[in-house]
């Protein structure tokens, strides 16, 4: 575990690092856990989470906040996940604009980060070791299995949707599994990484301008029970997946590293530039659109680059944008700067 001691720089750098993951979080087929991976925090937002037991909760209903604060390793989490927050209420948003308006060259430039991670993760790995080509071998297996699969149709079950919160939430713990792209298969994505945000966005607008005629609104008191229950199951997956991976690190570590590297690798399918989006339509053929009024988006039919069109040497030059961020963050984490 890092040292406590972090000076305002230090502090400026793990909020960024906490937008960077909220923003991948939210991207269907790019994983959080990437960011923390490639960017040298992975094992201390693992080993942070794990503190989160049983001595913590004594520590915290005996009042002894300061030591719970600091068993838990508490600035660490707190600075990450104030990142996470405010990526959650505006880099989202610049997000969705960009995967409106410039989506080829978005997920181009997402293509070539998670390249880089494959090439960053792997260069110091013993590829020459059967047991780590058979677990890298799965892990593609998995990845390619896993796009594949059907999306499921949306479900406000409130059970349901704290399920998909521990499952969601994978993608922050999980190198190459996406959580989005989880909650995208389980029909439940647009539900609540963009209406039930949405909801609590403007019902706080609505709450700060003293106005709370929203909570007679059926429709907007649903969606902010379906984020409540997002929220609660994704802290309870948060803790869950932490003890089991801190589990795992401790004992089998080689083979985990060896599973992360092919499941980013099989995962690259999902996050190919060029594809078509394929929507869902009823039984009269009519495109179904979500609450937003956007057609929602099943799957993706992907599709080899024309060369010869300008839009494609655009998206290839994103792509090496991608790499280049990739090991400009390996460069910031080969200095050895405490965090």
């Amino acid at each position: 575990m890092k040292s406590n001691t972090r000076t305002l720089k230090d502090r400026f750098f793990l909020v960024l690092k906490g937008i960077a993951m909220g923003a991948a979080n939210k991207v269907p087929g790019v994983s959080g856990g990437i960011v923390a991976f490639v960017t040298g925090f992975y094992e201390e937002f693992i080993y942070s989470l794990k503190k989160i037991n049983g001595k913590a909760f004594l520590l915290l209903i005996n009042g002894r906040f300061k030591s719970f604060y600091k068993y838990i390793n508490g600035r660490f989490l707190s600075l990450l996940f104030l990142g996470m927050i405010i990526s959650f209420f505006s880099v989202s948003k610049l997000l969705d604009y960009w995967l409106t308006h410039y989506e080829l060259f978005v997920w181009a430039g997402f293509f070539g980060m998670i390249v880089g991670s494959i090439y960053f993760v792997a260069k110091d790995f013993n590829l020459k070791s059967v047991s780590n080509i058979i677990f890298i071998v799965l892990g593609i297996v998995a990845g390619v299995l896993i796009s594949t699969f059907e999306p499921a149709k949306e479900n406000d079950n409130l059970l349901f949707v704290f399920f998909c919160g521990i499952v969601g939430v994978s993608g922050m713990t999980l190198p190459g599994l996406s959580g989005s792209f989880i909650l995208m298969l389980m029909g439940n994505y647009v539900l609540l990484l963009v209406d039930s945000v949405n909801a609590l966005y403007d019902s706080m607008i609505q709450v700060l301008n003293g106005d709370f005629s929203f909570l007679q609104n059926e429709e907007r008191v649903n969606l902010l029970k379906v984020l409540a229950s997002f929220t609660i199951g994704s802290l309870v997956g948060l803790v869950t997946l932490s003890h089991i991976l801190a589990f795992v690190l401790s004992r089998f570590k080689n083979q985990t590293y060896a599973l992360i590297i092919g499941f980013i690798t099989g995962s690259l399918g999902v996050v190919w530039p060029w594809k078509q989006k394929v929507v869902r339509e009823n039984r009269l053929g009519e495109i179904v659109l979500d609450k937003s009024g956007d057609p929602i988006v099943t799957d993706y039919v992907r599709y080899l680059p024309n060369l010869s069109n300008p839009s494609t040497w655009w998206a290839i030059f994103f792509i090496f944008v991608g790499i280049l961020i990739v090991f400009g963050l390996e460069y910031y984490g080969q200095k050895k700067i405490k965090i």
